[in-house]
C-alpha cells in the first residue's frame, strides 16, 4: 500500500507545504504527491535505504559535541522534498537581497559615520553594548563596501503561509553544503521525478560564490589566489569547509599553513615555495582570526591578517566585524534599517520581536514567558535558548533571574505556527513535521541567492526545534515552476 494521502492528518492551525486538505496536493506538489502516492511500501522502504547508504557512501556527515567529546554523525536526512513554488521564489529572493544590501550599509555605517544612530533609528546603547563590533574596523573600506558577502537568513512560514524572516547569519554561516548534498541524494534516489518536474537547479552555488570571492581580490589577475580558511578537523563544519574548497578549486588552509610577509600581504605555504593569497573564505570566528589583535592565544589565525587586510591587500570573506549586525537586537530594527538606506518597505517581514532592554516589553515577557521564545542575543545553533511551551516551571523561573540579570541580551518571539510537510515515518506513513528555511546570499558588486537553501526539519513529532546538533534533520528544497509545461 502506497502513501494515502487522504490520510495525511494536517496539524490544525499550521501551514503545510505539500498537501492543502486531505486528499489534496497543492499545485506546485501535485506531481510529486501522485508519484509518491503510486509508489509501494517495498518501493519507499527501498528508497528510504538507498538514501541512507548513499549519505554513508558520501561521507556526509555533521558532528554533535556531547560531553566533552565530538561525535560525527551521519546526515538525518527525508527524502520528501519541501516544495515552494517559482513565483512566491521569486518574491522571498527579492526580499532577501534588499534585507542584505541594507544590513551591509549599517554595517558600513556603523564603521565610518554612525549616522543611523545620530538620526536616532538605532540606539546608541545597542551598538556600546554589542559584543561582536570591533573598533579595530573603524574606517576600513572593504571593496564594494560590503562586509557580510555570504548570508545565512532563516526563514519561516507561519500559518497564514507567508514568510517571515526569523534571524540573519552573518558571521560564518554554514548549511550550505548540505543544501547541495541533499540534492545529490535526491537525484539518485528518485531520479524519474526529475524528469516530469520543473525543479529549479542548485548546483550553481560553488561557482558563484567563487566569482563573488574573486571579484573581491586586491590584484587584477584572471586567477587570483582563494583559500579556505579552517580551524580544522574538529571543528563542527569541517565537512562543509572541505566540501566547498574542493568544488570551487580553492585551497583548503589552517592558520599555520599563512603567513603574513614583511610587506604586509598574505602568503601560503607550499611544496614550491610562498604563494601569495587574494582572497581568503574565512570559517573562523574573529576573536581568533590575528592574535596580534584579538585573542593573544589563538592556534588558529595568523598573526599580522588584520594588518594585511587593513592594508587593502588581502580581502577577507566575511570581513571581521560583520557580526555586529549579526545581533538578535539589531534584528528587531531590521526593518527601520531598511527604509532608513533604502527608502522601501521591507519585502520580507520580520517576527514580532520584544526587547528585554525596554522595561515594558521585558515586563510583558517575563510574565508570559509560558508563551514566548526566548533568546539570548548572539548565541546560535539553537543553544540557550527557552522555549516557553515546552518549558518547565522551573526552567522559566531560572530564564527570568537571567533576562533581569542582563536584559540587553535577550529577545523574545511569539510561539510560531511553523509550516509543516509531509515527512516519512514508518515504512508508508507520512506525517507533518515542522521546518524553517536557510537560503544563502552571496553579495559583492552583485547579489544571488540560491534557489530555495538547506531545509531544515523537526524529526519528534510536535518538536519545533529544526537544528541538527539539537536532533533535527533535513530535506531537499525544490523551487517548482508550474508553468513550465513539463508532464
Amino acid at each position: 500500500m502506497a502513501i494515502d494521502w487522504k490520510k495525511y492528518e494536517l496539524s490544525e492551525g499550521f501551514y503545510d507545504e505539500l498537501i492543502s486538505s486531505p486528499g489534496n496536493a497543492r499545485t506546485p506538489a501535485r506531481q510529486l504527491a501522485n508519484y509518491l502516492g503510486g509508489l509501494s511500501d517495498d518501493e519507499i522502504q527501498s528508497r528510504n535505504i538507498a538514501a541512507e547508504s548513499t549519505i554513508k557512501d558520501m561521507g556526509v556527515s555533521f558532528t554533535v559535541y556531547s560531553e566533552g567529546e565530538n561525535i560525527d554523525r551521519a546526515w538525518p536526512f527525508d527524502i520528501i522534498p519541501r516544495i515552494i513554488s517559482s513565483a512566491q521564489w521569486e518574491k522571498t529572493s527579492a526580499g532577501l537581497r534588499q534585507r542584505l544590501k541594507a544590513l551591509n550599509m549599517f554595517i558600513d555605517d556603523l564603521y565610518h559615520e554612525q549616522n543611523v544612530i545620530k538620526d536616532g533609528i538605532v540606539p546608541e546603547f545597542v551598538l556600546k553594548q554589542s559584543p561582536n563590533y570591533r573598533p579595530e574596523c573603524v574606517g576600513v573600506n572593504p571593496r564594494f563596501g560590503v562586509w557580510a558577502h555570504i548570508c545565512g537568513t532563516d526563514i519561516v512560514r507561519d500559518g497564514d503561509g507567508q514568510f517571515y524572516v526569523l534571524e540573519d547569519n552573518l558571521r560564518v554561516p554554514s548549511g550550505v553544503s548540505y543544501m547541495l548534498e541533499n540534492r545529490s541524494i535526491m537525484k539518485r534516489v528518485l531520479p524519474e521525478i526529475f524528469e516530469k518536474v520543473s525543479i529549479a537547479p542548485v548546483g550553481d552555488y560553488p561557482e558563484a560564490l567563487f566569482n563573488m570571492l574573486a571579484s573581491l581580490s586586491p590584484r587584477e589577475s584572471d586567477s587570483p589566489v582563494i583559500v579556505v580558511l579552517t580551524p580544522g578537523i574538529y571543528n563542527s563544519a569541517y565537512f562543509e569547509h572541505a566540501f566547498l574548497a574542493q568544488r570551487m578549486g580553492a585551497e583548503l588552509v589552517e592558520g599555520s599553513d599563512l603567513l603574513v610577509g614583511d610587506d604586509e600581504c598574505v602568503y601560503m605555504k607550499t611544496i614550491a615555495g610562498l604563494e601569495r593569497v587574494d582572497v581568503i573564505y574565512r570559517r573562523i570566528d574573529d576573536m581568533f582570526l590575528d592574535p596580534e589583535v584579538f585573542n593573544p592565544e589563538s592556534q588558529l589565525g595568523v598573526p599580522g591578517l588584520m594588518r594585511a587586510w587593513r592594508k587593502g591587500n588581502v580581502a577577507l570573506a566575511n570581513a571581521p566585524g560583520a557580526g555586529v549586525a549579526d545581533d538578535k537586537v539589531v534584528y528587531a530594527y531590521v526593518p527601520a534599517i531598511i527604509r532608513y538606506y533604502l527608502n522601501e518597505e521591507p519585502l520580507i517581514p520580520n517576527v514580532e520581536t520584544f526587547l528585554c532592554y525596554d522595561d515594558e516589553q521585558r515586563e510583558y515577557v517575563l510574565n508570559n514567558l509560558d508563551k514566548l521564545v526566548v533568546k539570548p542575543a548572539n548565541e546560535s545553533g539553537g543553544y540557550g535558548m527557552l522555549v516557553g511551551p515546552h518549558s518547565t516551571k522551573k526552567e522559566r523561573e531560572a530564564f527570568a533571574e537571567l533576562i533581569k540579570a542582563d536584559p540587553r541580551n535577550y529577545i523574545a518571539q511569539p510561539t510560531l505556527a511553523l509550516s509543516t510537510a509531509p515527512t516519512l515515518v514508518g515504512r508508508n506513513k507520512a506525517e507533518p513535521r515542522h521546518l524553517d528555511l536557510r537560503p544563502f546570499i552571496l553579495q559583492a558588486k552583485d547579489s544571488y541567492v540560491t534557489t530555495g537553501g538547506l531545509t531544515r526539519v523537526a524529526m519528534k513529532k510536535g518538536s519545533l526545534v529544526v537544528n541538527s546538533s539539537q536532533g533535527g534533520g533535513s530535506k531537499d528544497t525544490w523551487i517548482v515552476d508550474t508553468t513550465a509545461g513539463k508532464s
